[in-house]
């Protein structure tokens, strides 16, 4: 793992070179494929080098992390354009990279601890520095916070297995089973904030809103996974504790993903829409990973990955009628069928995995998902034919009133998209149908 981490480097070192934009982002596409060529499907950590290794959960959201950021390039252009301080934008995603990949692939529970952390401060700078209104510094802030306070609790409880254990290693940590009630408690909750847990949410649609599309599509597709990830690490030496308290996160996340998918189908912000929507689709990946079972853990890491790609996808689209309109409020983007005709396609294929439409990985994720919820208890089945039906419905909403509609009069032309964004749609959007043939790699890894 460290070679991959050193190309970073040299990545990082050639940015400050004159006009190396498009050459980052060609090095990142490279990095992703020879990631690819890797293969680490295994259930042991394989690649050991140092204290990083790789296996198959970590593998998927590295792979994860390089795809997005290459694509995050591909999407601001304007930045480029623009020259809004690009080598300084372009240096930010790169150690927001290095970051990701560092805490996903340790296998040191601090170690992880410090770089899940890290990775905040990179984000932050995206959503001050780049974001497009005032409101940022607000959105900052709630980020910052909720995240910090939440984590803080989170390395007493580290210091305190270290004592008692005097090792880190996830592989030594599997072994035991703890029996502290508080620890649980605070071994959890930094990861439920970052999910977002339903009532600990608020953070994620300021910070979606305010943040330029680079900053959404790595907060959709990525930041939220290291609480997914994060969860499917610690519990395996949670898990008599989990037992006994599992049931309130799983009850708060189904009722909270349903409130969520209401609030959706009143959003007349398209971007806040897609974010709201992202707390939903956690909502149900929180629930089937705190049943501890085999489909639950499986289909949680597959929803995962397929919600990074699919949503990130969405703000992108968003992101394209934004860079045309400059509004991304409903009431304007009307008609859009009319006024680029070659995107409502895109449109149509990233709101049906949305809504976890075959061939989708989506598809496979909700229905492990809800196999392990129905199977833990009947009584949850209500609450997830609320939200199944929910999650059509907006999706539906946000499809129908954005392509169709009487086109809004300050709109004169016909817009045809530029080739780079439908390179950059297609790559978003063909990973998340092909994955569906390798789906063995992503339910086969216990």
């Amino acid at each position: 793992m460290l070679k991959f981490f050193f190309m970073l480097l040299m990545i990082l070192i050639f940015n400050f070179m004159n006009s190396s934009f498009w050459m980052v982002q060609m090095m990142l596409f490279l990095l992703s494929f020879m990631f690819i060529f890797m293969n680490y499907f295994s259930n042991y950590f394989m690649s050991v080098s140092y204290f990083l290794g790789c296996d198959l959960i970590s593998y998927g959201l590295v792979l994860l992390s390089m795809w997005i950021c290459s694509l995050m390039l591909l999407a601001s252009e304007s930045v480029y354009s623009s020259n809004n301080y690009k080598s300084l934008f372009v240096f930010n995603i790169l150690m927001l990279l290095m970051l990701l990949l560092l805490s996903f692939s340790t296998m040191n529970l601090f170690l992880f601890y410090l770089f899940f952390e890290g990775s905040l401060i990179p984000t932050m700078f995206l959503v001050l520095g780049w974001g497009y209104q005032p409101e940022r510094l607000q959105a900052g802030l709630y980020l910052l916070f909720y995240t910090l306070l939440a984590s803080l609790p989170m390395m007493i409880g580290i210091f305190y297995i270290y004592n008692d254990l005097g090792s880190m290693n996830f592989y030594f940590l599997s072994k035991n089973f703890y029996f502290y009630n508080l620890l649980y408690l605070v071994m959890i909750f930094a990861f439920l904030v970052k999910m977002p847990m339903y009532l600990v949410h608020l953070w994620l649609p300021k910070a979606h809103v305010e943040a330029p599309v680079s900053g959404s599509m790595i907060l959709a597709g990525i930041m939220l996974k290291l609480g997914g990830y994060g969860l499917l690490r610690v519990l395996s030496f949670l898990s008599l504790l989990g037992m006994k308290f599992n049931s309130f996160w799983v009850s708060i996340s189904l009722v909270g993903g349903v409130v969520v998918s209401l609030m959706c189908l009143r959003q007349s912000d398209l971007k806040a829409l897609v974010a709201y929507s992202s707390v939903a689709h956690m909502g149900i990946v929180l629930s089937g990973l705190m049943t501890m079972t085999y489909w639950g853990f499986c289909g949680s890491y597959t929803l995962m990955i397929a919600h990074g790609l699919c949503s990130s996808g969405l703000f992108c689209l968003v992101n394209i009628t934004y860079e045309r309109l400059g509004s991304r409020s409903l009431l304007i983007n009307k008609g859009l069928l009319n006024f680029m005709p070659s995107m409502a396609l895109w449109w149509f294929l990233l709101s049906a995995g949305n809504m976890a439409a075959p061939p989708t990985l989506n598809l496979l994720g909700e229905i492990s998902l809800l196999n392990s919820i129905v199977s833990w208890s009947s009584l949850t089945m209500l609450m997830i034919a609320f939200l199944s039906f929910f999650s059509a419905a907006y999706t539906l909403y946000l499809y129908s009133y954005s392509q169709h509609g009487k086109l809004y009069s300050g709109i004169y032309s016909v817009s045809g998209g530029y080739m780079r964004e439908y390179l950059l749609l297609f790559l978003h959007w063909f990973p998340l149908n092909l994955l569906i043939l390798k789906s063995d790699s992503c339910l086969l890894w216990i």
